[in-house]
Order: structure tokens, then sequence, then C-alpha cells
């Protein structure tokens, strides 16, 4: 048995995150950077506070909804977040 290659593995993974984030925000209609704030009136960074919030709870109590990958939609909320953070402060990182 062969050891896979850390950068291809990391690589791979990269990808993957990449993929379903962009097809995530293409069906949610770019919700996470442009709210409808119906009920909330929470920017774009306080609403992704609570969503990793949720996703943390998830992983702390092992509980996920079946089909879901929590851990991957953690990591779309952070890469979210940081946008969402970054647009808030006026410039691009």
């Amino acid at each position: 048995m062969t050891t896979p290659d850390p950068a291809r593995a990391l690589a791979e993974v990269c990808d993957e995150v990449k993929r379903v984030l962009l097809e995530k925000n293409v069906s949610y209609g770019n919700s996470a950077l442009e709210p409808l704030r119906i009920f909330s009136r929470a920017g774009p960074v306080a609403q992704l506070d609570v969503r990793i919030d949720d996703k943390l709870s998830r992983i702390a109590r092992g509980s996920e909804y079946g089909g879901d990958d929590t851990e991957l939609d953690l990591i779309g909320y952070l890469l979210l977040r940081r946008v969402a953070r970054q647009q808030q402060e006026g410039g691009d990182r």
C-alpha cells in the first residue's frame, strides 16, 4: 500500500470544497453574501456566524442530517465568512 501524496490530497479536497461551495451559492442565490433579510436584519457576517455555530454544534454533538456533510459545509461557511468580512471592510485580501 502506498501513501498518498499530501499535496495532491490537499488539492483534491480544496477542489471539492470549491465545487460544492460554488454549486450551493448558485442554488441558494448567493443568499450567504446577499441575504434577503425577511426576518433578520443582521448583516452577512453575523448571519454566517450563526450558521457556523450550528455546524460546530452538530460536529460537537455528533449529529448530522442524512446526506449532509457538516464538515464540508463548515469549511464553506468559513470561506464565505472571510469573503463577507473582506467585502464589509471594503477590500480584497
